[in-house]
Protein backbone atom coordinates (compact mmCIF):
# COMPACT_ATOMS: atom_id res chain seq x y z
CA UNK A 1 0.00 0.00 0.00
CA UNK A 2 1.52 3.48 -0.87
CA UNK A 3 2.53 5.58 2.08
CA UNK A 4 0.09 8.52 2.66
CA UNK A 5 1.77 12.05 2.30
CA UNK A 6 1.88 14.01 5.41
CA UNK A 7 2.37 17.68 6.40
CA UNK A 8 6.07 16.31 7.13
CA UNK A 9 6.60 15.38 3.40
CA UNK A 10 4.84 18.75 2.35
CA UNK A 11 7.17 20.62 4.52
CA UNK A 12 10.13 18.96 3.19
CA UNK A 13 9.53 20.09 -0.55
CA UNK A 14 8.25 23.48 0.65
CA UNK A 15 11.44 24.18 2.87
CA UNK A 16 9.77 25.16 5.70
CA UNK A 17 8.85 23.61 8.95
CA UNK A 18 6.00 21.46 9.97
CA UNK A 19 4.06 24.22 12.02
CA UNK A 20 4.07 26.01 8.78
CA UNK A 21 2.43 24.01 7.41
CA UNK A 22 -0.33 23.35 10.06
CA UNK A 23 -0.49 26.81 9.74
CA UNK A 24 -1.43 27.33 6.19
CA UNK A 25 -4.09 24.73 6.52
CA UNK A 26 -5.68 26.09 8.94
CA UNK A 27 -5.84 29.75 8.04
CA UNK A 28 -3.18 31.62 10.33
CA UNK A 29 -2.65 34.98 9.22
CA UNK A 30 0.36 35.10 10.51
CA UNK A 31 1.96 33.18 7.10
CA UNK A 32 3.07 35.20 4.41
CA UNK A 33 1.79 35.01 0.77
CA UNK A 34 4.28 33.66 -0.36
CA UNK A 35 5.29 31.38 1.72
CA UNK A 36 1.89 30.22 1.69
CA UNK A 37 1.76 29.85 -2.10
CA UNK A 38 4.89 27.61 -2.10
CA UNK A 39 3.38 25.20 0.83
CA UNK A 40 -0.22 25.14 -1.64
CA UNK A 41 2.18 24.20 -4.43
CA UNK A 42 4.25 21.58 -2.46
CA UNK A 43 0.94 20.07 -1.41
CA UNK A 44 -0.60 19.93 -4.96
CA UNK A 45 2.38 18.36 -6.23
CA UNK A 46 2.48 15.53 -3.59
CA UNK A 47 -1.23 15.38 -3.55
CA UNK A 48 -1.74 16.08 0.12
CA UNK A 49 -4.84 15.90 1.80
CA UNK A 50 -5.01 17.48 5.36
CA UNK A 51 -6.37 14.83 8.23
CA UNK A 52 -9.86 17.09 9.22
CA UNK A 53 -10.82 14.66 12.02
CA UNK A 54 -7.25 15.45 13.39
CA UNK A 55 -7.19 19.03 12.46
CA UNK A 56 -10.46 19.59 14.26
CA UNK A 57 -9.82 17.55 17.15
CA UNK A 58 -6.48 19.74 17.61
CA UNK A 59 -7.86 23.20 16.87
CA UNK A 60 -11.73 23.03 16.80
CA UNK A 61 -11.19 24.23 13.18
CA UNK A 62 -13.78 21.27 10.52
CA UNK A 63 -12.10 22.29 7.40
CA UNK A 64 -15.30 21.83 6.14
CA UNK A 65 -17.39 24.25 4.12
CA UNK A 66 -20.84 24.26 2.70
CA UNK A 67 -22.47 25.17 -0.72
CA UNK A 68 -26.33 25.36 0.05
CA UNK A 69 -28.67 25.25 -3.16
CA UNK A 70 -32.36 26.33 -2.49
CA UNK A 71 -34.01 24.65 -5.78
CA UNK A 72 -33.07 20.91 -6.68
CA UNK A 73 -33.48 22.01 -10.66
CA UNK A 74 -30.32 23.94 -10.95
CA UNK A 75 -27.29 22.03 -12.45
CA UNK A 76 -24.60 23.50 -10.44
CA UNK A 77 -21.79 21.32 -11.88
CA UNK A 78 -19.52 24.66 -13.28
CA UNK A 79 -19.95 26.55 -9.83
CA UNK A 80 -19.62 23.69 -7.44
CA UNK A 81 -16.27 22.76 -9.98
CA UNK A 82 -14.30 26.19 -9.25
CA UNK A 83 -15.32 26.14 -5.78
CA UNK A 84 -13.95 22.72 -4.82
CA UNK A 85 -10.96 23.01 -6.42
CA UNK A 86 -10.40 26.31 -4.81
CA UNK A 87 -11.53 25.07 -1.60
CA UNK A 88 -9.07 21.90 -2.35
CA UNK A 89 -5.98 24.33 -3.00
CA UNK A 90 -7.10 25.87 0.48
CA UNK A 91 -6.75 22.68 2.28
CA UNK A 92 -11.10 22.30 2.59
CA UNK A 93 -13.73 20.26 1.52
CA UNK A 94 -17.32 21.47 0.42
CA UNK A 95 -20.42 19.73 0.73
CA UNK A 96 -23.61 20.70 -1.06
CA UNK A 97 -26.91 21.10 1.41
CA UNK A 98 -30.04 21.76 -0.19
CA UNK A 99 -32.32 23.79 1.61
CA UNK A 100 -35.92 22.85 0.76
CA UNK A 101 -39.50 24.40 1.26
CA UNK A 102 -40.18 28.11 1.85
CA UNK A 103 -39.18 31.00 3.26
CA UNK A 104 -39.48 29.77 6.68
CA UNK A 105 -37.99 26.64 6.14
CA UNK A 106 -34.83 27.41 4.36
CA UNK A 107 -34.08 30.11 7.71
CA UNK A 108 -34.73 27.22 9.83
CA UNK A 109 -32.43 24.48 8.31
CA UNK A 110 -29.91 27.67 7.74
CA UNK A 111 -29.65 28.24 11.47
CA UNK A 112 -29.32 24.35 12.25
CA UNK A 113 -26.70 24.32 9.84
CA UNK A 114 -24.81 27.32 11.39
CA UNK A 115 -25.83 26.69 15.19
CA UNK A 116 -24.35 22.92 14.18
CA UNK A 117 -20.48 24.12 14.18
CA UNK A 118 -20.12 21.34 11.76
CA UNK A 119 -19.09 24.26 8.95
CA UNK A 120 -16.22 26.50 9.14
CA UNK A 121 -17.66 28.44 6.59
CA UNK A 122 -21.49 28.84 4.75
CA UNK A 123 -21.46 29.75 0.78
CA UNK A 124 -25.17 30.67 -1.21
CA UNK A 125 -24.86 31.54 -4.66
CA UNK A 126 -28.36 33.19 -3.94
CA UNK A 127 -30.15 35.35 -1.15
CA UNK A 128 -30.78 33.49 2.07
CA UNK A 129 -31.95 35.14 5.40
CA UNK A 130 -29.00 35.86 6.95
CA UNK A 131 -26.53 38.74 7.08
CA UNK A 132 -23.32 38.59 4.72
CA UNK A 133 -20.14 37.38 5.85
CA UNK A 134 -18.20 40.32 7.44
CA UNK A 135 -14.52 40.95 9.02
CA UNK A 136 -16.46 41.53 12.05
CA UNK A 137 -17.87 38.22 12.58
CA UNK A 138 -17.14 36.35 16.31
CA UNK A 139 -13.71 34.51 15.95
CA UNK A 140 -14.61 30.53 15.71
CA UNK A 141 -18.00 31.21 14.41
CA UNK A 142 -19.49 29.72 10.95
CA UNK A 143 -18.99 32.27 8.59
CA UNK A 144 -22.29 32.82 5.72
CA UNK A 145 -21.40 34.32 2.49
CA UNK A 146 -24.39 34.76 0.45
CA UNK A 147 -23.97 36.50 -2.95
CA UNK A 148 -26.82 37.61 -5.66
CA UNK A 149 -26.16 35.92 -8.50
CA UNK A 150 -28.93 34.16 -8.68
CA UNK A 151 -32.53 34.89 -7.22
CA UNK A 152 -34.87 32.25 -5.10
CA UNK A 153 -35.70 30.51 -8.71
CA UNK A 154 -31.89 30.59 -9.97
CA UNK A 155 -32.53 32.99 -12.19
CA UNK A 156 -29.21 35.19 -13.08
CA UNK A 157 -29.21 38.42 -11.20
CA UNK A 158 -25.78 39.62 -11.09
CA UNK A 159 -23.05 39.48 -13.33
CA UNK A 160 -24.13 37.05 -15.69
CA UNK A 161 -26.72 39.60 -16.36
CA UNK A 162 -24.72 41.58 -18.27
CA UNK A 163 -26.06 41.73 -21.65
CA UNK A 164 -23.32 44.13 -23.77
CA UNK A 165 -22.15 41.10 -25.55
CA UNK A 166 -25.79 42.01 -27.68
CA UNK A 167 -24.61 45.14 -28.99
CA UNK A 168 -21.44 43.91 -29.48
CA UNK A 169 -22.29 40.63 -31.54
CA UNK A 170 -25.02 43.10 -33.27
CA UNK A 171 -22.21 46.32 -34.46
CA UNK A 172 -19.95 43.09 -36.07
CA UNK A 173 -23.09 41.89 -38.05
CA UNK A 174 -23.51 45.11 -39.57
CA UNK A 175 -19.99 45.51 -40.41
CA UNK A 176 -20.14 42.45 -42.21
CA UNK A 177 -23.14 43.99 -43.93
CA UNK A 178 -26.40 43.07 -42.25
CA UNK A 179 -28.75 45.58 -41.56
CA UNK A 180 -32.24 43.22 -40.83
CA UNK A 181 -32.07 41.57 -37.30
CA UNK A 182 -34.38 39.56 -35.40
CA UNK A 183 -34.40 39.27 -31.28
CA UNK A 184 -36.01 36.09 -30.13
CA UNK A 185 -36.46 36.83 -26.16
CA UNK A 186 -36.37 34.05 -23.36
CA UNK A 187 -38.95 34.22 -20.55
CA UNK A 188 -39.08 37.40 -19.77
CA UNK A 189 -39.88 36.52 -15.64
CA UNK A 190 -35.98 36.38 -16.52
CA UNK A 191 -33.87 39.14 -15.73
CA UNK A 192 -31.82 37.90 -18.33
CA UNK A 193 -33.98 37.78 -20.96
CA UNK A 194 -35.14 41.50 -20.19
CA UNK A 195 -31.21 42.71 -20.30
CA UNK A 196 -30.91 41.39 -23.41
CA UNK A 197 -34.36 42.47 -25.12
CA UNK A 198 -33.43 46.38 -23.90
CA UNK A 199 -29.81 46.03 -25.32
CA UNK A 200 -30.91 44.45 -28.42
CA UNK A 201 -33.47 47.47 -29.02
CA UNK A 202 -30.91 49.84 -27.75
CA UNK A 203 -28.04 48.93 -30.22
CA UNK A 204 -31.39 48.68 -33.40
CA UNK A 205 -31.72 52.36 -32.49
CA UNK A 206 -28.12 53.06 -31.94
CA UNK A 207 -26.93 51.56 -35.21
CA UNK A 208 -29.63 52.80 -37.25
CA UNK A 209 -30.79 49.32 -39.02
CA UNK A 210 -34.17 47.77 -38.75
CA UNK A 211 -35.45 45.07 -36.46
CA UNK A 212 -38.02 42.76 -38.22
CA UNK A 213 -39.63 41.80 -34.67
CA UNK A 214 -39.02 41.61 -30.80
CA UNK A 215 -40.69 37.76 -30.18
CA UNK A 216 -41.23 36.26 -27.25
CA UNK A 217 -39.91 32.80 -26.38
CA UNK A 218 -39.70 30.74 -23.41
CA UNK A 219 -35.41 29.62 -23.65
CA UNK A 220 -36.76 26.14 -25.95
CA UNK A 221 -35.64 24.93 -29.43
CA UNK A 222 -39.10 23.91 -29.93
CA UNK A 223 -39.59 27.85 -29.66
CA UNK A 224 -36.78 29.04 -31.77
CA UNK A 225 -38.03 26.37 -34.15
CA UNK A 226 -41.45 27.59 -34.77
CA UNK A 227 -40.50 31.30 -34.72
CA UNK A 228 -37.98 30.73 -37.60
CA UNK A 229 -41.20 28.97 -39.18
CA UNK A 230 -43.13 31.92 -39.04
CA UNK A 231 -41.00 34.12 -40.19
CA UNK A 232 -41.89 35.55 -43.65
CA UNK A 233 -40.14 34.42 -46.60
CA UNK A 234 -38.66 37.88 -47.55
CA UNK A 235 -36.86 38.04 -44.07
CA UNK A 236 -33.75 37.22 -45.63
CA UNK A 237 -31.07 38.25 -45.67
CA UNK A 238 -30.87 39.07 -41.84
CA UNK A 239 -28.87 38.18 -38.50
CA UNK A 240 -31.17 36.86 -35.55
CA UNK A 241 -29.93 36.71 -32.06
CA UNK A 242 -31.29 34.27 -29.82
CA UNK A 243 -31.80 34.12 -25.95
CA UNK A 244 -29.61 31.46 -25.94
CA UNK A 245 -28.36 28.03 -27.94
CA UNK A 246 -30.91 26.17 -27.21
CA UNK A 247 -33.41 28.50 -29.57
CA UNK A 248 -31.01 29.20 -32.21
CA UNK A 249 -30.53 25.71 -32.46
CA UNK A 250 -34.12 25.37 -33.12
CA UNK A 251 -34.32 28.63 -35.48
CA UNK A 252 -31.29 27.01 -37.01
CA UNK A 253 -32.90 23.70 -38.41
CA UNK A 254 -36.18 25.39 -39.44
CA UNK A 255 -34.10 28.14 -41.68
CA UNK A 256 -32.35 25.20 -43.49
CA UNK A 257 -35.87 22.77 -44.01
CA UNK A 258 -36.98 26.13 -45.49
CA UNK A 259 -33.94 26.15 -47.59
CA UNK A 260 -32.17 28.77 -46.10
CA UNK A 261 -28.60 29.06 -46.08
CA UNK A 262 -26.69 29.93 -42.91
CA UNK A 263 -24.59 31.96 -42.55
CA UNK A 264 -25.33 33.81 -45.98
CA UNK A 265 -29.41 34.24 -45.60
CA UNK A 266 -29.51 33.96 -42.07
CA UNK A 267 -25.98 34.55 -39.70
CA UNK A 268 -27.71 33.57 -36.08
CA UNK A 269 -26.46 33.66 -32.64
CA UNK A 270 -26.87 32.09 -29.43
CA UNK A 271 -25.70 32.45 -25.66
CA UNK A 272 -24.11 30.03 -22.76
CA UNK A 273 -22.17 27.86 -25.47
CA UNK A 274 -23.81 24.50 -24.74
CA UNK A 275 -21.94 21.57 -24.87
CA UNK A 276 -23.04 20.60 -28.30
CA UNK A 277 -22.79 24.11 -29.97
CA UNK A 278 -19.57 24.11 -31.32
CA UNK A 279 -20.60 20.90 -33.14
CA UNK A 280 -23.44 22.14 -35.35
CA UNK A 281 -23.15 22.41 -38.61
CA UNK A 282 -22.26 25.20 -39.02
CA UNK A 283 -20.86 25.78 -35.43
CA UNK A 284 -22.49 28.27 -33.70
CA UNK A 285 -21.51 31.83 -32.73
CA UNK A 286 -22.16 32.32 -28.57
CA UNK A 287 -21.37 34.18 -25.47
CA UNK A 288 -19.30 32.34 -22.66
CA UNK A 289 -20.26 32.23 -19.52
CA UNK A 290 -17.35 30.97 -16.53
CA UNK A 291 -19.30 29.60 -14.13
CA UNK A 292 -16.32 28.02 -12.68
CA UNK A 293 -14.42 31.05 -12.43
CA UNK A 294 -17.70 32.58 -10.69
CA UNK A 295 -17.67 29.11 -8.35
CA UNK A 296 -13.84 29.85 -7.62
CA UNK A 297 -13.76 33.69 -7.12
CA UNK A 298 -17.01 32.86 -4.63
CA UNK A 299 -14.74 30.15 -2.51
CA UNK A 300 -11.93 32.06 -1.69
CA UNK A 301 -14.06 34.98 -1.11
CA UNK A 302 -15.43 32.47 2.09
CA UNK A 303 -12.22 30.92 2.99
CA UNK A 304 -10.79 34.84 3.09
CA UNK A 305 -13.95 35.68 5.45
CA UNK A 306 -13.16 32.44 7.28
CA UNK A 307 -9.60 32.94 8.02
CA UNK A 308 -10.43 36.95 8.81
CA UNK A 309 -7.94 37.76 5.68
CA UNK A 310 -9.21 40.84 3.25
CA UNK A 311 -11.98 39.32 0.35
CA UNK A 312 -11.08 39.21 -2.63
CA UNK A 313 -13.70 41.48 -4.80
CA UNK A 314 -16.16 39.65 -6.88
CA UNK A 315 -15.80 38.11 -10.07
CA UNK A 316 -15.98 40.22 -13.18
CA UNK A 317 -15.62 39.45 -17.00
CA UNK A 318 -17.04 36.51 -16.33
CA UNK A 319 -18.80 36.60 -20.28
CA UNK A 320 -17.06 36.48 -23.53
CA UNK A 321 -17.99 36.14 -27.05
CA UNK A 322 -16.78 32.94 -29.60
CA UNK A 323 -17.26 34.02 -33.31
CA UNK A 324 -17.92 30.28 -35.15
CA UNK A 325 -19.29 29.47 -38.66
CA UNK A 326 -22.74 30.74 -38.18
CA UNK A 327 -22.48 34.20 -38.76
CA UNK A 328 -20.89 35.98 -41.80
CA UNK A 329 -21.81 38.71 -44.50
CA UNK A 330 -24.91 38.53 -45.66
CA UNK A 331 -25.68 37.20 -49.15
CA UNK A 332 -25.89 40.73 -51.65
Amino acid sequence: MQKRTTSRDVARLAGVSQATVSYVFTGKDTISAPTRDRVLRAAAELNYQPNLAARSMRTSRTGRLAVVMTVSSLNPRELLLGATEAASEAGYVIEVVYLPGGPDERAARLAQLVSSSQYEGILSFSPIPVSPASADAEPGATVVLSLSEFDDDMHVTGEFTDARPIAEMMERLVQLGHRRFVHITGALDFPSAISRRDEYLAAVERLGVESLGVIEGDWSAETGYRIAQALPDTAPPFALIAANDLVATGAMRAAIQRGWHIPSDMSVTGWDDAGQSAYLVPSLTTVVQDRQTLGANAARRLIAAVRREPVPAPATGLQHIVWRESTAAPRS
